[in-house]
């Protein structure tokens, strides 16, 4: 990490700071009103580092100096927005003193310590900010303070699963597969050009993708010089859907402990603690997705304001930009946003401008989305005359029949895949039943219109793997939890079981729509994350309605309560071994992030193929190569090449493409480069290797050089 680009690091957590503060709500009774603050400070640090790539990109300047002047100077935005909010904070203040009302002034006189005038009330004391500060310390300390043990059992465990987290995402190594593939790479291509326009390249998930979790890791990658903090970025995310669904769930009713709950569920799922240390993009897309939840709940309160308008915007575009999947769910919670600002209006203005102001402030919402990925649909567009990419995209991932029989057979086989357990006699009975019953009414449970790619059902998901773990026991407790929000939900929340249920509608509408939308796949677990962490908050106060009625019986209904404990017990152990044993980051055992060199953990997935790299590399290091020709297939790993063959200073290197699926992109001459780097297929290598040049080849990899090199 350069001595420049450490302090520009820290540029985006001071901003989100300073934005929490100045961005926190007006009103003094807001449900998780800090919570509510540090979402909106997300969304605008999030929507900036986006369109600060999109500009910088279109300019030609992905460049360190030019991204350092971008978040100074969002940085002094942002201490402005302080000041200007203090400022209105104080005279908020003397108009209350102002205005209320005065004592006889018989007897009155001037406090010595606040120098008010005689009469008049004494300054609040927290009118300085570290009064202030006190203020909130001395909240905390009562809060813990009056926290039972089992509260303060499920805050400790949540914060030492997020230690822990950070722990091992900042000692180990990006290592996700797909991250070698085309997550990494383009980031990499991105600092090497300069901008972002599309390059030859035989990966199109490199250019068809939506980039939006890359964007914020390229602002890491240009500060620091190397990829050493960009697990951080998920790690923030995982942060984040923890605000966001606690949040959410204090919306929902929910008190302190179904708050506490909700956390520890999700904080203790494996697919979420294993994300938290990743550079996969799912966690990213889950974090936007709850975003967008908890400010569309707010709407069943209170009209929005443009400033609500401007939040659902920017979640909306940040989580298309992110992963489009995400967009099953945030479209079901606009239509709720948009229903319950139709029903608040009927109060407030003329019945002919009712429907107006929410149309208006629907297309507000589209415009700011539109803004934040509407660049990248552009160049997609002009690429491949479609802003969802290429036929081989829109083909391979989206459901391509909608019959209800071959829904019906993809709904279940995703939730088998998600339920998932180690109990394999149970795997083979569920996937038996599944794939009989598909005979039955007539479906091939293999049909590649429902099925992704070659792959075959059923596939084990019970391992700790980032890219395929399930997630039975929260999945179970968020099943359990909807169908009470659904049929009972004054039960379960009673303040709010209106809004309750229509939130419960809205989660199982969007599973219902991604299982209708989206193929089955042996990683699809992961692409259900966005889901998962809206229905938890379903979860955390289900369980709490049962402590809450054990509470009241005295404890006359140990057995649902003793179970809850018990489910919550097995969620900490299954929380403890994915962090424990997780694939392919794990504290203990082989590939430990303590015991492993940082080139062996960037192998773990495919560890024969470590050293396979550098002899490769080392051979075209030797002949001073400066342009160096791709040979790959679509799925192969580019990224080591990036590591391998920087300059001594660690510029990286020019890497060409001699093959290309982008029609209007021509791959390279290999007659025009200094050396060609292969993986894969060694007859794919050889078939472009101009005549006389030397071929040489180890399993996975080989390289060939020109006569005389």
């Amino acid at each position: 990490m350069s001595a420049v680009g450490y302090p520009l690091v820290l540029a985006p957590i001071a901003v989100i700071g300073l934005l929490s503060f100045a961005l926190r709500p007006a009103a003094v009774v807001t449900v998780g009103g800090r919570r509510l603050a540090l979402v909106r400070a997300a969304l605008v640090t999030g929507a900036f580092a986006v369109l600060a790539v999109e500009l910088l990109g279109a300019l030609r300047l992905l460049t360190m100096p030019a991204f350092a002047v971008a978040w100074l100077l969002l940085l002094a935005g942002a201490a402005v927005a302080v000041s200007r909010r203090r400022r209105r904070d104080a005279a908020q203040r003397v108009v209350e003193i102002v205005s209320a009302p005065r004592p006889a002034l018989v007897g009155a006189t001037a406090g010595p310590a606040t120098g008010a005038p005689a009469g008049w009330p004494a300054r609040e004391p927290d009118a300085s900010r570290g009064s202030r500060s006190a203020g909130r310390r001395t909240r905390l300390a009562d809060a813990w303070r009056t926290a039972g043990r089992g509260e303060r059992l499920l805050a400790g465990a949540v914060g030492g699963m997020l230690l822990i987290e950070l722990l091992v995402a900042l000692l180990a190594e990006p290592n996700n597969f797909d991250s070698q593939t085309y997550h990494l790479p383009k980031v990499e291509h991105w600092v090497g050009q300069g901008s972002l326009d599309f390059w030859p390249t035989a990966i199109h998930r490199q250019v068809t993708i939506p980039p939006g979790a890359e964007y914020l890791l390229l602002h890491l990658r240009l500060f620091t010089g190397g990829d050493a903090l960009h697990n951080l970025v998920q790690w923030a995310a995982g942060v984040g859907v923890l605000l966001a669904a606690t949040r959410i769930t204090a919306q929902l009713g929910g008190g302190r402990r179904a708050q506490l709950l909700t956390a520890f569920v999700l904080a203790t799922t494996p697919m979420v603690a294993l994300q938290a240390t990743s550079t996969q993009t799912d966690l990213v897309c889950a974090a936007w997705v709850a975003c967008a939840a908890t400010l569309a709940l707010d709407g069943l309160r209170r009209r929005a304001g443009v400033g609500a308008m401007l939040g659902l915007g920017a979640a909306t575009g940040l989580t298309a930009l992110t992963k489009t999947s995400g967009l099953v769910a945030v479209g079901p919670l606009l239509l709720l946003w948009g229903l319950a600002q139709l029903r608040l209006a009927r109060a407030d203005v003329a019945p002919g401008r009712r429907a107006g102001r929410v149309v208006t402030g629907s297309m507000l919402i589209l415009l700011v989305a539109g803004v934040v990925v509407g660049p990248f649909l552009a160049r997609v567009t002009a690429e491949f005359g479609h802003p969802l990419g290429p036929p081989r995209l829109r083909e391979s991932i989206p459901m391509e029949r909608h019959d209800p029989p071959s829904v019906l057979v993809n709904a279940l086989r995703i939730a088998h895949t998600a339920f998932d357990t180690p109990l394999a006699p149970l795997r083979r009975a569920g996937a038996e039943a599944i794939v009989g019953g598909a005979g039955v009414i007539g479906v091939d449970p293999q049909d590649r219109a429902i099925t992704f790619g070659q792959e075959r059902f059923p596939v084990p998901s019970w391992y700790p793997d980032e890219d395929r773990v399930a997630f039975p026991l929260a999945g179970a407790l968020a099943l359990t939890g909807a169908a009470f929000a659904l049929t009972r939900p004054g039960r379960v929340s009673p303040t709010q079981a209106g809004p309750l249920r229509a939130y419960a509608v809205v989660v199982v509408t969007a599973v219902l729509l991604h299982t209708a939308m989206i193929k089955w796949q042996p990683w699809g677990n992961r692409l259900l994350l966005y889901a998962l962490v809206l229905a938890v908050p379903l979860a955390g106060l289900w369980l709490d309605a049962l402590f809450r009625r054990s509470d009241r019986t005295g404890g006359r209904r140990p057995v649902a309560a003793g179970l809850a404990v018990t489910v919550l017990a097995t969620c900490a152990l299954a929380g403890v071994l994915a962090v424990s044993y997780g694939f392919p980051r794990r504290l203990v055992g082989a590939g430990s992030v303590f015991t492993t060199s940082e080139w062996d953990t960037r192998f773990l997935r495919r560890p024969q193929w470590a050293e396979e790299f550098r002899w490769a590399a080392d051979a075209v290091r030797a002949t001073d190569a400066r342009r160096i020709g791709l040979v790959q297939q679509n799925d192969n790993w580019e990224y080591p090449w990036w590591l391998l063959l920087r300059d001594g200073d660690g510029r990286p290197p020019e890497l060409v493409a001699l093959q290309s699926v982008l029609p209007g992109r021509p791959p390279a001459d290999p007659a025009a480069v200094d050396a060609i780097v292969c993986t894969g297929r060694q007859a794919a290598c050889t078939a472009l290797v101009p005549a006389g040049w030397q071929v040489r080849f180890r399993g996975y990899v080989g390289y060939a050089l020109p006569p005389g090199r």
